[in-house]
């Protein structure tokens, strides 16, 4: 038994040494590692490219149970057609409006209309909403923020049922 634990142990060793020369061996100086550019995706010069006007929006203070509503207006500065073909809110209280799967011209403008319901979330909100699109990068990321005054009624439930 010790002669196969031995023998297991010497081919593991051996596995891992000869396993770590490969990824050094490719890295020659006719193939130096640009660091810059290991950390960033390729980004094809043909795709195309959703430039917001803003992505990030505060709705500032406002009272629990109100709705509200903002929009992202967006220019496909790429160079092909733009389409969008998903676009979700990080809960069921944040919904987005937006142009599914039409396909936007280089040069054409659009928005997303994204909603806000404040009904029970007393407090400081930050909510996404997550775009799936035929960018370079595939996902685009807009982001609201809040801070919801709460409901005096409400609150004074919430904190007897937390006794």
């Amino acid at each position: 038994m010790k002669k196969l634990n031995r023998i297991f142990l010497v081919a593991s060793l051996a596995l891992l040494v000869s396993c770590q020369d490969g990824a050094a061996k490719k890295i020659t100086n006719a193939n130096p590692v640009n660091t810059t550019q290991a950390s960033q995706p390729a980004v094809k010069t043909d795709s195309p490219v959703m430039s917001f006007d803003k992505t990030t929006h505060d709705f500032g203070t406002i009272k629990e149970g109100e709705k509200v509503t903002t929009k992202f207006s967006f220019t496909n500065t790429g160079k092909s057609d733009l389409i969008i073909v998903d676009a979700r809110g990080s809960c069921g209280c944040t919904v987005p409006e937006y142009p599914k799967n039409t396909p936007i011209k280089p040069g054409d403008t659009q928005t997303i209309t994204v909603s806000f319901d404040s009904s029970n979330k007393p407090g400081v909100q930050q909510k996404s909403v997550t775009l799936s699109a035929n960018t370079a990068s595939g996902r685009e990321m807009l982001r609201i923020k809040a801070n919801v005054t709460p409901d005096p009624a409400k609150q004074k439930l919430r904190d007897a049922q937390s006794r």
